[in-house]
């Protein structure tokens, strides 16, 4: 008889939490021993008929759960099975459908955090009988505030999307560079956009191809605390205007393709067309699924040597950012938690330079990188999340 899980996130293409719920929904879809559903709302999501198809029976359950949990709108409702449940920064777990707490037998908690743990945060994480937390850097952090109740399991990329193939080359001679992820202090689309100024003067033929879509709009503006650049404009989407901020920094607005938001799927031919990926990140609570996705495609990476890039920083596989210092107003240690670096503009640069001057190099990395990260597919994450679901 198959063991019936909750998830509490949604399915989507769209963000993190999404696509990691579509995945394990696609995974598990033909497995016998479980009967996965969400709990959450399950918006439309674009997907091939195919996968569509693989997740009716999920859905149908999922939508029939969510309708049950409408009589405990605003409250709190425990379930007979067991439940994957997201927790916020303070380890509790996050609403679902109408605003329902939703707990299991046993509630198992899923967590990315960057953020320090508040006491009750501790308290918090000691009463799950496991957390799963997306890397090393997090395991290791909660670890530090004794809570040992924790498996790491690394997030995954589709390989039947994300993969090594043949560019079309649409801007000829054009040396691209990729970088995404929200737009937030975070992600250092500061760092990025400061580095190809100074690149691009030394570099006519460069241009920077942006995916900074932020669900969370009010996260933007903390790209501010730098200093690095003017302050950062929204647009009437409450989105950042990359052009905009582009042009107020100096930058001209045709050396900048802003993608904005791209389903999952359809990201792997864009990104095939690349030069160089980089990721100055401050802190990764994962593994920074963007940067998998692109190293799965054989583009040459970028990384700051920080939090969870650590756990895919291959040997000779990327292009490290090995200085990474403590932020000017102590923020790589906000919330009382170690591990958040301040990558250097002089060192994105050196980097970018040794990927322009070097293209064999840059393409032998990349070819690492494929291999190395093509080991961490969804189904690795799917199976390693059977594996403590079976101990419950």
């Amino acid at each position: 008889m198959a063991k019936q899980v909750i998830i509490s996130w949604p399915i989507s293409t769209s963000h993190g939490w999404g696509i990691y719920g579509l995945n394990l929904a696609l995974n598990w879809a033909a497995d016998r021993d479980i009967e996965l559903l969400t709990a959450y709302d399950c918006p439309a999501t674009d997907i091939d008929p195919l996968r569509a198809s693989a997740l009716l029976p999920f859905l149908k359950r999922s939508v029939a759960l969510q309708e049950d949990l409408r009589k405990y709108a605003n409250e709190t409702a425990t379930a007979g099975s067991l439940v994957l449940t997201a927790l916020n920064d303070s380890f509790y777990p996050l609403p679902v459908a109408h605003n329902v707490t939703f707990m299991g037998t046993p509630t198992i908690g899923v967590t990315f955090f960057e953020l320090g743990l508040s006491p009750a945060g501790v308290q918090n994480a000691r009463t799950f009988p496991c957390i799963v937390v997306g890397s090393n850097w997090n395991a290791l952090v909660l670890q530090a505030y004794g809570v040992e109740n924790v498996r790491t399991v690394h997030q995954g990329i589709d390989p039947t999307y994300f993969h090594q193939a043949p560019k079309i080359n649409f801007f000829g001679n054009r040396f691209l560079i990729f970088s995404g992820g929200k737009a937030e202090y975070r992600k250092a689309q500061d760092i990025v956009l400061s580095t190809f100024k100074v690149f691009a003067e030394r570099h006519p033929e460069a241009m920077l191809v942006t995916s900074w879509y932020n669900p969370w709009p009010d996260s933007i503006r903390s790209l501010d605390r730098s200093q690095l650049l003017t302050p950062v404009p929204l647009n009437s989407a409450r989105q950042l205007n990359v052009a905009e901020w582009a042009d107020a920094n100096g930058i001209s607005g045709d050396r900048i393709i802003n993608l904005g938001l791209v389903p999952n799927h359809k990201m792997p031919s864009i990104l095939r067309e690349m030069d160089v990926a980089i990721f100055p990140n401050r802190a990764e609570g994962g593994t920074n699924l963007v940067a998998m996705e692109c190293m799965a495609c054989g583009l040459p990476v970028v990384l700051s040597r920080n939090t969870g890039h650590q756990d895919i920083m291959f040997e000779d596989a990327c292009y490290a950012l090995e200085d990474q210092r403590q932020t000017r107003d102590g923020f790589a240690g906000y919330g009382g938690v170690r591990g958040w670096g301040e990558s250097q503009v002089d060192e994105l640069l050196e980097q970018l330079d040794r990927v322009f001057h070097d293209r064999a190099e840059a393409t032998r990395r990349g070819k690492n990188a494929a291999r190395a990260v093509g080991e961490l597919t969804w189904r690795t994450t799917a199976d390693r999340m059977k594996e403590i679901i079976a101990a419950y």
